[in-house]
C-alpha cells in the first residue's frame, strides 16, 4: 500500500511540473505561435507518458483526479452559460445548426465506416463543441463581449450539451426509450434542483457564504464542489454519462448565485477557477496526454490519413452550419471565426473514444486519430479564429467588444 501511495505522488509530481511548466512555455513560444496550455499539457502527457518518456503511468488515484478534472471543465462550461442572454434568436439558430451538424456528422460517418456502432460513435464525436475548452481563451482575449459572443455561447451550449444528451440515450447501454426516460427524470430532478436554487435561502445561509468568502472556511466553494458531486453521482448512479451531472451542476450554481447572491457571483468563480484550472482541470489533460495512444497511431499509417480527415470533418460538420445560420447575425470576419471556434472538439471526443475503445467499436488507432483531430482542432482553430477577430476589432467598422 505505501508502494502504491508512493508511485501514486510521484506520477501526481511529475504531472503537476507539467501543468507549471506548460503556461511557461506557452508564453515563451508567444512571440513565433500562440498555443494553448492545455495543448501543452496534452503534449507533455504524451512525452512523459508510456508512447515517450514513461515517466507517467496512470494509477487508481491518478485516473479519479482526471475524471473529476473533466467534471470541473464541464461545470465551469455549464457555469458559463447565461440564458437570459443567449435565449431566443441566437438559442434557436444554434439549435437548427447543431441538428443540422447531427444529419451530416451520421452521414459522413456511415459513409465511412457502413451502418455500425463505430460510425454513431464517430458521427457523435463530430457534432461536439469544446466549450469548456475554448471558453477560458475567448474570456481572456475578451472577445465574449458583442454579437459573437452571445452567438458563440449559444452555439457552444448547444454543441456541448447536445451530444452529452445523445450519449446519454444511444449509448448508455439501454434501449433509446429506456434511456430517455431515465433522462428525462434526471432533467426533473435537476430541474427541481434549479428551480430551489433561485428561491431565497435561509438568512444565515446566505450570510455565512458571503461572511466565509474570505476566511478557511469558503461554504461557497464547498457548495458549489458538493453539487458538482452530488449530480455527477446521480447520473453515474442512473447509468448517465456522468459529465450531464457536471454541466447541469454548473448552470445551477450560476442560477443560485445571480438570483439570490450577484454581488458574490464574480468571488465564486474566480475561487472555482482556481480550483479547477488551477489543479483538477490541468491533471485532466495531462493524463488524456499519457492516455493517448501514439504507437496504435504511428504504426498504421493510413489510420494516419484520418487525422486530417477527421479535422476537416469537424470543419464542415460544425463550421458549415454555424457560418450558414449566422447570416444576419454577424458580419465579415466573425462569421468564419464563429465556424473555426465551433468546429473545435476535445474532451467529449476524449470520452466518445473511451467508450468506443472499451466497448470494442474503435480500436486504439482510430481512436487515437479522432483525439488527435481535437487535439489540433484546439491547437489550430482557435488561433485561425482569434487572427479573424482581431481583425474584424481593427477594421473603424468593426464590431465593439462589451
Amino acid at each position: 500500500m505505501e508502494g502504491e501511495t508512493a508511485e501514486t505522488l510521484r506520477v501526481l509530481l511529475v504531472i503537476l511540473a507539467a501543468a507549471f511548466l506548460a503556461p511557461l512555455v506557452s508564453d515563451r513560444i508567444a512571440r513565433w505561435v500562440v498555443v494553448p496550455a492545455t495543448v501543452l499539457e496534452i503534449l507533455f502527457g504524451i512525452a512523459l507518458g508510456p508512447a515517450g518518456a514513461g515517466l507517467i503511468r496512470e494509477t487508481e488515484a491518478v485516473a479519479m483526479l482526471s475524471e473529476l478534472g473533466l467534471a470541473l471543465l464541464m461545470f465551469m462550461a455549464g457555469y458559463e452559460i447565461d440564458f437570459a442572454r443567449i435565449k431566443g434568436r441566437p438559442l434557436r439558430r444554434a439549435l437548427l445548426a447543431w441538428l443540422c451538424s447531427v444529419a451530416l456528422g451520421m452521414a459522413i460517418a456511415a459513409a465511412l465506416f457502413g451502418a455500425s456502432r463505430t460510425a454513431l460513435i464517430i458521427g457523435l464525436a463530430l457534432t461536439t463543441t469544446a466549450l469548456g475548452t475554448v471558453l477560458p481563451m475567448l474570456r481572456d482575449s475578451g472577445a465574449l463581449g458583442g454579437a459573437f459572443g452571445t452567438r458563440f455561447l449559444a452555439s457552444g451550449t448547444v454543441g456541448e450539451f447536445g451530444p452529452i444528451v445523445l450519449i446519454a440515450v444511444l449509448l448508455s447501454g439501454f434501449r433509446p426509450a429506456e434511456g430517455t426516460l431515465l433522462l428525462a427524470v434526471f432533467f426533473v430532478l435537476a430541474g427541481l434542483a434549479a428551480w430551489r436554487a433561485t428561491r431565497p435561502p435561509s438568512e444565515r445561509l446566505g450570510r455565512l457564504l458571503r461572511a466565509t468568502l474570505g476566511t478557511s472556511a469558503q461554504l461557497a466553494v464547498r457548495l458549489c464542489m458538493l453539487l458538482v458531486v452530488l449530480l455527477v453521482w446521480l447520473a453515474s448512479s442512473m447509468q448517465l454519462d456522468a459529465l450531464l451531472g457536471a454541466f447541469a451542476a454548473g448552470v445551477i450554481v450560476r442560477l443560485m448565485l445571480t438570483t439570490n447572491h450577484p454581488q458574490e457571483a464574480e468571488a465564486v468563480e474566480s475561487k472555482m477557477d482556481a480550483v479547477g484550472f488551477g489543479f483538477l482541470i490541468p491533471v485532466f489533460f495531462v493524463v488524456t496526454g499519457v492516455r493517448f495512444d501514439l504507437g496504435a497511431l504511428l504504426a498504421d499509417p493510413p489510420v494516419l490519413l484520418l487525422v486530417p480527415l477527421f479535422l476537416t470533418a469537424l470543419l464542415l460538420v460544425r463550421g458549415g452550419p454555424e457560418y450558414l445560420l449566422s447570416r444576419g447575425e454577424l458580419a465579415g470576419a466573425e462569421r468564419p471565426a464563429l465556424a473555426l471556434f465551433s468546429a473545435t472538439g476535445l474532451p467529449l471526443l476524449v470520452v466518445l473514444t473511451t467508450i468506443g475503445t472499451e466497448s470494442g467499436a474503435l480500436d486504439g488507432a482510430v481512436a487515437a486519430a479522432l483525439v488527435g483531430a481535437g487535439m489540433l482542432s484546439v491547437l489550430v482553430l482557435p488561433q485561425a479564429g482569434g487572427a479573424l477577430l482581431r481583425r474584424a476589432e481593427a477594421r473603424p467598422d468593426g464590431p465593439a467588444r462589451g
